[in-house]
């Protein structure tokens, strides 16, 4: 901090370039992490001519990727909190990239799913080191941005994905293409190492709770449930949608592949930024403003959602994936940073490890079950079970938290009027 001759602070220019430095290093790592999950499902088409793949199977490949990754996501972010950041991130970003490699030289389904476990494992080293590093470099005033910007590279890496993946099936090239996103993965991992630099470490402060013990709020509780239902509304889009509009539609799969991304994913960057702004807007006006923009977020986007499967024309899903991408966004940009508003600075990392752990859960058992059932149920009446899942967990959130607050107001306000 720098202060002047009367010994006012002076706004720390430099520290402030830093910060929003270190986000757009990690906005472009994390855009590799998602182009480099989001590519097969592009290719699905070609995977159950080629090599067999059933349509179970093509389920796993979203499920077992998410499980692992899920799995050890609260062990990264325990990682997160012990050790320095500036060198779990890089790495994180090497060995998802061999994973990568490994993924475009399978030669069987067995192998392949062995690698999107691989890339479990190593991609899920990644997120809580990265939003943990964020909000230690960001206070409360643009805690909501700067994690919302860093996550908008997710919904670029969806584009890119489901555009890259549908073209080199296309061309008949899938395989080179996976070894290309490995040569560019690996070698981004020095420039981000050296990009940055020191990051400030975090310890926990005399009786504070770490680990899961943070964790223990209903709060927070209900956010997970909340986080629960988007994230399995969300990978059954990623995983299914492609290929229902292939079907449905007669796309080519270069088409299919970007339709089904684009529009989610350009709305989705939109409804981020705007919930972040708005969520760091509201916050400093009311103490529970993060928390509320993610219960409306997913109570406004869970009907899109149903919408987005059952449309009956391309203008239909269009519209559709526009506002589920939007809401869902908004919600998104606040689901970590709602989390920090009552976990402890020493306890980023468990938090964020244990909301990616539950959100994968979601996301594998949706993309599995989608699979499993797509034939005897539909993919529309299975996303309009998920979407009244997502407006009673909203409506329980705003609920929970409301209590919350209130309650911690009213005594508050009791020890300021005690005598």
């Amino acid at each position: 901090m720098v202060f002047d001759t009367a010994g006012r602070v002076v706004f720390d220019t430099a520290r402030r370039g830093r910060a929003w430095m270190v986000v757009a290093l990690l906005w472009l790592a994390y855009l590799i992490n998602y182009t480099d999950r989001q590519v097969v499902f592009s290719i699905f088409p070609v995977l159950e001519k080629e090599l067999g793949f059933t349509g179970r199977q093509l389920g796993l490949i979203g499920a077992v990727f998410l499980w692992v990754y899920s799995l050890c996501s609260p062990l990264a972010g325990r990682l997160a909190d012990r050790f320095r950041l500036e060198w779990l991130i890089p790495a994180s970003l090497a060995l998802w990239s061999l994973a990568t490699l490994g993924t475009g030289s399978s030669g069987s389904a067995g192998e392949l799913l062995f690698w999107r476990g691989v890339m479990g494992v190593t991609e899920g080293m990644y997120f809580p080191a990265a939003v943990s590093a964020i909000a230690t470099l960001h206070p409360g005033r643009t805690r909501s941005r700067a994690i919302a910007v860093h996550g908008s590279a997710q919904f670029a890496g969806g584009i890119v994905g489901g555009w890259f993946g549908g073209w080199m099936a296309d061309a008949a090239a899938w395989r080179r293409g996976f070894s290309l996103l490995a040569a560019i993965g690996i070698g981004y991992t020095l420039l981000l190492r050296l990009g940055l630099g020191r990051l400030p470490a975090r310890e926990a402060a005399p009786r504070e709770a770490t680990g899961v013990r943070a964790l223990a709020s209903r709060c927070y509780g209900t956010l997970a449930a909340a986080f629960f239902v988007l994230c399995a509304m969300l990978w059954m889009c990623y995983a299914w949608l492609p290929s229902l509009l292939h079907q449905r539609f007669g796309l080519t799969l270069a088409g299919s592949g970007f339709t089904a991304n684009a529009w989610l994913q350009a709305a989705s960057a939109a409804g981020i930024f705007a919930g972040g702004a708005l969520a760091d807007w509201l916050c400093r006006r009311i103490p529970a403003g993060r928390f509320y923009i993610v219960g409306a977020g997913l109570l406004l986007c869970s009907p899109f959602a149903w919408l987005a499967f059952a449309a009956t024309s391309l203008a239909m899903f269009k519209l559709a994936a526009v506002g589920f991408g939007l809401f869902a966004g908004m919600m998104m940009s606040n689901v970590v940073a709602s989390a920090y508003d009552v976990v402890p600075a020493s306890s980023y990392g468990i938090a964020a490890g244990a909301l990616t752990m539950i959100g994968g859960v979601a996301g594998g058992l949706s993309t599995l079950f989608a699979g499993e059932w797509r034939d005897s149920l539909g993919l529309a009446p299975m996303m309009a079970c998920a979407s009244v899942a997502g407006i009673v967990a909203a409506v329980a959130l705003v609920m929970v938290v409301r209590a919350r607050f209130d309650g911690e107001r009213c005594a508050r306000d009791t020890m300021e009027s005690t005598p």
